[in-house]
């Protein structure tokens, strides 16, 4: 397959986005071509594109700010399924595994709150992924490193994943692959693409998968399909549509994990198969997604986009915790109970901007300016065994359980049961710009204004707020040479919070922003880009309890200093050269917890300890120049050592000694049309936490292996 480079020279050319997939030429010729480089597998692992750190269509080498981007090659090479096992290989982000099901990340020691598809997306106050997301629809996904107000608004100093979804290519083509791996994991994926002619194009992508778990009793049963049509309705109007559905259905998941300690404040040391999952339990996510793109060229130097998407994602379970310490001795002491949880959560987005190009003081400027509407509704139920409450038989030792507890009787007998029925709406309007001061000098800015308005009530907290922020980027780019950038970049963005003062009044909105310096180069002849940065982030106003005003009835807050985050990045993408394609990065973070938070905030006192200071992320490839079309990879990610304080007195800490996990590939071309890739993770056996962001936790994937067949079609 062709590969297409992009050289530098016609990037700083070009007068519009390449996102959208079409370039403006400065001679006032206009080039509609279509640029297939989203239907197109490449051998390597080099981006030189990205669409989440703005709007203006400029490439990563020219954007203030750290980019990392995990290519379908990549995906396809190490078997990365899901985006748990993207982002595992995306450097500076860190995946909080605290339940089979349910998965939290941070990057600079923040949450991730900021989620977009293609580019449109609204942070949550939430940062967490419930089901497993499945990677088959996507061709690439980024991660914009820090604050991002300029393209979401709100949300936190951490970053901002995009999912950067299949797109119809010209020429048609059909993928299948089969895959079999350990726990009687069994996967089939489609993926057909195609033009019917010069005004239809198509693409269908769909998933069957069913697989065991190393856990005790845990089993997944997941189904995706995503169909995308682009028409071109004249030569300047572009409309796409597409419908996107996932489900995961798990049986026997974890809701909580395992005790970590036990009663005389010693590592429990479970078996890495155990489970507090009883084997009645079950957790199934539905998300459905409709999409609708209009594209609208104007003259030869602008465009107009609008974009609209409704999301549904539904959750029905049965779940059954499991808390206490147990003894040293025997293992007795823990207590369970169940619940049955119920949501719905619906998001309609839309999204509308022009964007283009003018010339002033004989330079070419890129300007985007748009606004967007979401209206979001989130509805859920937990109902607990009111009739038993915790009754249920005192636990055995969790290793010698089987998962037998008595059924629930989970009835709505308490019309006010606790949940959450909240309404949003947020409405922005921003606009950006890249000025060219001089040949070699570049100014990046922005503004994006925010009113963000809620309505409701969550396990009996009232949401209600209405807030309203102006976010500002501003960014310089100065080009050393033809290979080397340097650049700076301030980016801040807010979170509102609902917490009132002892007056009564809404406390303001968390704020917190991003300094960022840093080198990018493109070396031997564009092969290969590394990205160096100094970064500071921090985030204030948070609210903290104030004890000395609040009542046994009613806790009162006020707003403290926060969190600060600084540290270095190194990544290093593309050819090494002698066959080797790599992606490596390496993040050393120091995290600083004002005193006032510590005193009112133990999750934010607790930051600091289950972040990893360092962490390299290795993932290469060697194409064996020999042997025609055999390869072999590995993938790794090393952290350091981590702890989080369990009990301040008695002091009990828990702490997860430095780990390396290994993966490794081998794949054969057995001719043009079919391909097999041997896959083989956590290669040396490592028994590790997965997370310790919580009180409790479980071990991580022992050694696995997996075979997949390919053939296209």
């Amino acid at each position: 397959m062709t590969r297409r480079t992009f050289k530098l020279s016609a990037l700083f050319a070009a007068t519009s986005a390449i996102i959208s997939g079409h370039v403006f030429a400065d001679d006032g010729k206009k080039d509609i071509e279509k640029i297939q480089v989203l239907g197109d597998k490449h051998s390597n692992y080099l981006a030189v594109e990205a669409e989440t750190a703005s709007k203006l269509g400029i490439s990563i080498k020219e954007t203030p700010q750290s980019v990392r981007v995990v290519t379908r090659a990549l995906m396809d090479d190490f078997s990365l399924d899901d985006v748990n096992q993207v982002l595992e290989t995306t450097p500076g982000v860190s995946v909080e595994k605290i339940e089979t099901d349910r998965t939290y990340y941070k990057a600079r020691g923040f949450d991730i709150l900021n989620f977009q598809v293609d580019g449109l997306g609204l942070p949550q106050e939430r940062g967490v992924l419930q089901g497993t997301l499945d990677t088959a629809i996507y061709q690439r996904i980024e991660v914009a490193m820090g604050a991002n107000g300029m393209m979401t608004g709100a949300g936190n100093p951490s970053a901002t994943v995009n999912f950067i979804r299949k797109r119809p290519t010209t020429d048609l083509r059909a993928d299948v692959s089969v895959t079999a791996g350990s726990w009687s994991n069994k996967r089939i994926e489609a993926d057909v693409s195609g033009s019917f002619n010069d005004v239809v194009s198509s693409r269908i992508v769909a998933v069957k998968q069913k697989r065991e778990s190393y856990l005790d009793r845990y089993a997944v049963d997941r189904d995706v399909f995503y169909g995308i049509v682009e028409l071109a309705l004249t030569d300047t109007t572009t409309l796409t549509s597409s419908l996107t559905y996932q489900s995961n259905d798990s049986d026997s998941p974890l809701w909580g994990a395992l005790a970590l300690f036990d009663n005389k404040g010693q590592p429990t040391n479970y078996d890495v198969s155990t489970s507090t999952a009883a084997d009645w339990a079950y957790w199934n996510n539905t998300s459905k997604q409709a999409f609708v793109e209009l594209e609208q060229l104007i003259g030869d130097n602008w465009s107009i986009l609008a974009r609209y998407a409704h999301t549904q994602n539904e959750q029905d379970s049965n779940l059954f915790y499991v808390y206490g310490t147990p003894d040293a001795e025997t293992g007795l002491g823990l207590t369970g109970y169940a619940s049955d949880y119920q949501l719905r959560d619906r998001v309609n987005l839309l999204d509308v901007y022009a964007r283009g190009s003018f010339e002033l003081f004989g330079q070419t400027h890129l300007v985007a300016l748009g606004a967007s509407e979401a209206d979001m509704y989130y509805f859920d139920r937990s109902l607990y065994d009111y009739q038993t409450g915790n009754g249920f038989p005192a636990m055995p030792n969790l290793n010698e359980w089987d998962g037998a507890a008595p059924v629930p009787t989970l009835v709505d007998v308490n019309p006010n049961a606790p949940g959450s029925d909240v309404h949003s709406e947020q409405s922005s309007q921003y606009v950006s710009a890249r000025f060219s001061i001089t040949d070699e000098l570049k100014l990046l800015g922005g503004l994006r204004y925010t009113n963000w308005q809620t309505k409701g009530l969550s396990y009996g907290n009232d949401k209600g707020r209405e807030q309203s922020n102006t976010s500002a980027h501003f960014g310089l780019v100065y080009t050393v040479n033809d290979d080397i950038n340097v650049y700076s970049s301030y980016s801040d963005t807010f979170a509102p919070q609902s917490e009132k003062d002892i007056s009564g009044a809404q406390l303001a909105p968390i704020e917190g922003d991003t300094q960022e310096l840093g080198v990018k180069a493109e070396l031997f002849d564009s092969s290969l880009m590394l990205n160096v940065a100094l970064f500071n982030a921090e985030q204030v106003n948070i609210a903290v309890g104030d004890a000395a005003n609040s009542t046994p009835d009613q806790t009162v807050h006020k707003a403290a200093p926060g969190i600060q985050s600084k540290g270095y990045e190194i990544e290093l993408s593309g050819d090494l050269g002698y066959g080797f394609s790599a992606n490596l990065g390496f993040t050393h973070t120091n995290i600083d917890v004002s005193d006032t938070v510590n005193a009112g905030n133990i999750q934010a006192q607790l930051v600091k300890d289950y972040t990893p200071k360092q962490v390299f992320k290795l993932a290469v490839k060697h194409e064996v120049e020999a042997i025609e079309g055999l390869s072999f990879g590995l993938n790794m990610r090393w952290q350091d050592d981590i702890s989080r304080i369990q009990n301040p007195q008695p002091l009990v800490v828990t702490k997860q000694d430095a780990y390396a996990i290994v993966n490794m590939m081998a794949s054969y071309d057995i001719n043009e049309k079919v391909n097999l890739t041997f896959n083989v993770n956590n290669v040396f056996d490592q028994q590790y936490l997965n997370s310790l962001y919580w009180a409790q936790g479980y071990y991580g994937a022992p050694r696995n292996f997996a075979m997949t067949l390919n053939w296209s079609l």
